[in-house]
């Protein structure tokens, strides 16, 4: 028995996407689950054999040219119906209400923070030119950004990055998969002062007691 095809049964019978640490995980389950020798063999599968499995797998799934498709989104995989089954697949389930589509706004902040992140508000809003509250509260309602820490700086401002639901939202396996945007990249942004380091103030001479 080949691993990939371990790998694929898990995974259509799967409720969720799955990485490749989880699927590892169910490897070592399965074999401390039984004596037989066949699940033993596959105890000690690392994560990356795990990934070339599925990378092989999905290439097969692609070159077959089925109704669906092996992807791997935010580092998980799962098993999704090519784009062009929708009109019938929504006719069986209904349409489900969906959270409505980002404005153009939100899309240009969004895309800044992407590409350069992290970032400050304000460093934000001197690439765009406008104000961003209001589009940055929405993207953080809609998890697709997050506060990833603090700046460095004066005031030691909130610093924002994008989220797993960002890559889920787009389809993306990781951050480095977003389309190029150099030009994006090589915008000048002006950083804050960094705090001065506070140094005692000399003692005058003449406060010095004999």
């Amino acid at each position: 028995m080949e691993l990939k095809h371990i790998l694929e049964a898990v995974l259509f019978s799967a409720q969720k996407p799955m990485s490749a640490s989880e699927l590892q995980d169910i490897l070592k389950a399965a074999a401390a689950q039984t004596e037989s020798h066949e699940p033993k063999a596959f105890a000690e599968v690392k994560a990356k054999p795990i990934t070339e499995a599925l990378e092989i797998l999905a290439a097969e799934h692609e070159q077959a040219a089925r109704s669906y498709r092996l992807v791997c989104v935010a580092g998980a995989w799962q098993f999704v119906t090519q784009p062009e089954f929708g009109p019938w697949l929504k006719a069986m389930v209904g349409h489900r209400l969906r959270p409505t589509r980002l404005s153009k706004p939100a899309l240009e902040t969004l895309a800044i923070i992407a590409y350069r992140q992290p970032l400050t508000r304000s460093e934000i809003e001197e690439i765009r030119g406008v104000a961003v509250d209001g589009v940055m509260q929405t993207l953080l309602e809609r998890e697709l950004i997050e506060q990833s820490g603090r700046a460095d700086v004066v005031g030691r401002p909130a610093l924002y990055g994008t989220t797993t639901r960002f890559l889920e939202y787009f389809g993306l396996r990781a951050i480095v998969d977003l389309p190029d945007a150099e030009e994006l990249r090589r915008l000048p942004v002006t950083k804050p002062a960094t705090p001065p380091t506070a140094e005692p103030a000399p003692i005058p001479n003449d406060s010095i007691a004999p």
